[in-house]
């Protein structure tokens, strides 16, 4: 996408590379930001991504730029959503239009996309960890080298970046570590470090800008002294701020102060997420990511409404119902059951391991506990999954949304691994339905299965338009026909059932939707090898120790010696791209099923 050189003519020359923007004197800077903020507006408009967070980082992007020697000084961004601003700046200007489709930029920093991208990211938390490795890896190989983690206030709230700044505490480390202190993650964040931010925001928003600098002073930094007693001081950090992180001329001024320095510093900026613009500002949960969309004629239900509506519905007779999710209310479709039952909803903030171990408690103590979590992030509480609940056997049910392909954001929040790493955990009962209607079934079953863990997994979007029904509970481990064919059986593990039925209709299988992953239907297992040649399995996830493979090792265990066939996902990472794209490109759509097939039997 060109630049236009009237519109935009201090950002067509800083973004032909950061060297051009060093360049620039001083008083352009204001100008720059403006313009690299309203060309972000622009972008993200015509094409789609994430908006708020980057709008709310503009000055800081460039005065990090525009200070430090970026790539060889190490530029770290947490979780990055907000680096729209750094890709703009860092060569990427005319790519900025395929951000987040299929091959095309990114959602987020890629070491493969840049060499400004120091750090793979996606996930929360990991900066000041990563950050801490290469500061003391620059300082063992004698390189003047520094280290700068943005890390926004949401993310800060992690256990991870709790243990990583516990470790900085006790290095001889040359670090900056920049608060982004914007009140919000995705959701409206909550916690006690929330409100000791705003404990220090407002204690020393009279204190001058020369006073929040006073741990620079030589004297004071030998004698150890700090400005002010925050937590980040106590754990080994020489405390600056707050500052306003939109003035651009306060943000040279503090950096240049700082950035010779030696020793870990972090840096308290204030921002205002949607920075700009005034939509995005008033309700940053809704500008957070803005998809392209269509007019829609008919609505049909997502899967997260789904959810949302039956934990309601379960609510208003269960007092005993307690909801739990780490940060994602919005996503999760938990909005509405937050406002009807707040005494029986908790938002843990960015801390997924937490969660799991925090529904073990309640659920020891007679709470029916529901944990809504998206399938890339539950592979941050495995362990909690394996030792706090599964080794207790305790009734916890996991909702996990954003199953299988995920779409636009590509590698780092695809749900290709739940079934593959769920599944060889004793006593976990896995449901993979193939509906919105099947899924509050599944949901029920899970809510009234008291034995051990269950697991439902769905995907992110709309469902089919099915007619949801009262709830009932489904027998564990039981499958239904489909459809009656002759010689080939396809076993179909969750949404990629209405494909399958192409497949089947026109080559006349037997089309199984088994609903279960585990407990296995083993009988109708051994009634199909009894009655067809071969077996087809598909399912919306890895193919390698996936819902398949449990059925090849069944057929393998009972010396069944008939062929099957396994079609899911590769031995990859899937990259971005819309679900439409991934599928066809997998060939998990309709005809790239019935061709996979055909392709085997002939």
């Amino acid at each position: 996408m060109n630049l236009n050189f009237k519109k935009y003519p201090i950002l067509h020359f800083a973004a032909r590379s950061v060297e051009k923007l060093r360049l620039l004197p001083l008083d352009q800077l204001p100008r720059l930001c403006d313009e690299l903020r309203k060309y972000l507006l622009n972008i993200v408009s015509i094409s789609q991504g994430h908006l708020a967070s980057g709008l709310g980082v503009v000055e800081i992007t460039v005065a990090l730029h525009y200070l430090y020697h970026t790539p060889f000084d190490n530029l770290i961004w947490d979780t990055g959503h907000q680096s729209y601003p750094h890709k703009i700046l860092t060569g990427r200007i005319h790519r900025m239009n395929s951000i987040r489709k299929k091959n095309g930029l990114h959602a987020f920093p890629c070491r493969e996309e840049s060499e400004y991208d120091t750090f793979n990211v996606g996930h929360s938390s990991t900066s000041i960890s990563a950050g801490l490795g290469m500061s003391i890896a620059a300082l063992k190989e004698g390189k003047n080298r520094k280290t700068i983690c943005v890390i926004g206030d949401g993310a800060m709230t992690a256990g991870l970046a709790f243990e990583a700044m516990n470790h900085v505490g006790i290095t001889q480390s040359n670090l900056l570590v920049i608060l982004n202190d914007n009140k919000m993650s995705i959701s409206k964040n909550v916690g006690a470090l929330h409100s000791h931010l705003e404990y220090l925001r407002n204690v020393l928003k009279n204190r001058t800008n020369k006073d929040k600098m006073d741990c620079l002073n030589e004297k004071n930094i030998k004698n150890n002294f700090f400005s002010f007693c925050s937590i980040f001081s106590c754990l080994g950090f020489k405390y600056l701020g707050p500052f306003d992180g939109h003035d651009i001329f306060s943000l040279i001024d503090v950096l240049k102060q700082i950035q010779n320095k030696t020793g870990a510093y972090l840096l308290h900026l204030v921002t205002k997420k949607g920075k700009g613009y005034l939509p995005a500002e008033l309700d940053p949960i809704k500008w957070h990511a803005m998809p392209s969309f269509k007019v829609s004629i008919k609505k049909i239900v997502s899967y997260s409404e789904v959810f949302g509506s039956w934990l309601c519905e379960i609510a208003k007779y269960d007092k005993k119902l307690i909801a739990i999710t780490p940060a994602m209310s919005e996503g999760s479709g938990l909005v509405k059951f937050s406002r009807l039952f707040p005494n029986q909803y908790f938002d843990v903030a960015i801390a997924e391991q937490h969660a799991v171990a925090f529904a073990a408690g309640l659920s020891i103590s007679g709470y029916n506990t529901v944990v809504s979590i998206y399938s890339t992030f539950l592979q941050r509480a495995y362990d909690q999954l394996i030792h706090d609940i599964a080794l207790q056997k305790l009734p916890v049910l996991f909702a996990v949304d954003r199953s299988g392909i995920v779409g636009n954001d590509g590698q780092t929040h695809q749900g290709a691994f739940d079934l593959a790493y769920l599944r060889c955990i004793p006593g976990i009962v896995i449901m993979t339905p193939s509906d919105e209607n099947e899924c509050r079934q599944m949901l029920y079953t899970g809510y009234m299965y008291k034995k051990g863990p269950s697991v439902v997994r769905y995907p992110k979007g709309n469902g089919i338009g099915v007619l949801l029904k009262a709830m009932k509970t489904i027998p564990l481990g039981k499958s239904i026909i489909k459809r009656l064919g002759k010689k080939i059986a396809i076993l179909n593990f969750g949404s990629l059932l209405n494909n399958a039925f192409f497949a089947s209709h026109n080559l006349n299988t037997t089309l199984v939707d088994m609903r279960f992953v585990k407990p296995l239907d083993k009988e109708m297992i051994l009634t199909l090898s009894a009655h067809h040649k071969c077996l087809i399995t598909i399912e919306e996830g890895v193919i390698s120790g996936g819902a398949g493979s449990a059925v090849n090792e069944f057929v393998m265990k009972k010396k069944l010696f008939l062929p099957v066939l396994n079609i899911g996902l590769p031995d990859i990472f899937i990259p971005q791209g819309t679900q439409k794209e991934i599928r066809h490109d997998y060939k998990l759509d309709k005809e790239g099923i019935y061709n996979q097939i055909c392709d085997w039997i002939n």
